[in-house]
């Protein structure tokens, strides 16, 4: 059912970012003067109007919420994709999403025209809204203490995760760079089973499918795309380099 509260007068179903500033800055008297002088984007309100600097500012804030994807937006009404390009010229809010974005990021501004007129002081609320608000700060309440069991939660992971960095970077730093020794030997290895399997048998059979140190590595990149180490480039260093070091030998 409606309610007095429902059916302000400069309600609309969607709006302008201008039709939003006047309505916030309750300058309805002067809608026809400021709509006449305005310019299609809010630039130039500030020194259009100086005497009223809230039009300017609440302009931009819709803007604003708009750009940082806060605020849903369209063409005359219709919602459009968050990433479409922003015309100032054709951009409109809903009533309703305009409503929900003021709630949590204004909750202090209660303009008319989104949640009507607020009551009188000696006028005194129904139980049934007095139940329904304080379910909802329950809620609320309910809804903060788990937020922050998962904040704490998460900064311990976060912790850990951070001592275990600091912990292998420690032991990297510790063994440090293969002796030349080692490094000799693991090129002597694979230089090795690069001449077997690009080889033949005494009968000339040959060792494996592979007829060129190419084909290995166009096998080696195929099956383990992605992992470190084992580009096409690097391969390619690392074989030459192995089979080099295993002629020397």
């Amino acid at each position: 059912m409606y309610t007095h509260q429902s059916c302000d007068p400069h309600a609309k179903v969607f709006y302008r970012p201008i039709d939003v500033a006047i309505r916030w800055c309750d300058l309805m008297a002067y809608e026809s003067q400021i709509l006449e002088l305005a310019n299609d984007c809010p630039a130039a309100l500030s020194t259009t109007f100086p005497q009223w600097p809230c039009l300017h500012a609440n302009t931009e804030k819709i803007f604003d919420a708009v750009r940082n994807h806060e605020l849903p937006f369209g063409y005359f009404g219709v919602t459009v994709a968050p990433d479409t390009p922003i015309d100032c010229r054709l951009l409109t809010v809903r009533h309703t999403d305009l409503k929900r974005w003021m709630f949590h990021h204004y909750p202090d501004q209660r303009p008319a025209f989104l949640f009507g007129k607020l009551p009188a002081e000696n006028e005194q609320i129904s139980v049934g809204t007095y139940l329904t608000l304080r379910a909802d700060r329950d809620a609320l309440e309910v809804e903060l203490k788990a937020s922050d069991a998962a904040l704490r939660e998460l900064l311990e992971e976060l912790k850990a995760i951070g001592l275990e960095r600091e912990s292998l970077r420690a032991l990297v730093k510790a063994q440090g760079k293969l002796s030349e020794r080692s490094e000799t030997g693991y090129q002597h290895v694979i230089g090795a089973l690069l001449e077997t399997l690009l080889g033949s048998s005494p009968a000339g059979k040959p060792n494996s499918v592979f007829g060129s140190q190419a084909a290995i590595v166009d096998s080696i990149t195929a099956h383990y795309e992605g992992t470190p180490g084992l580009s096409k480039r690097s391969l390619d260093e690392k074989f030459a380099a192995a089979r080099r070091s295993l002629s020397r030998t």
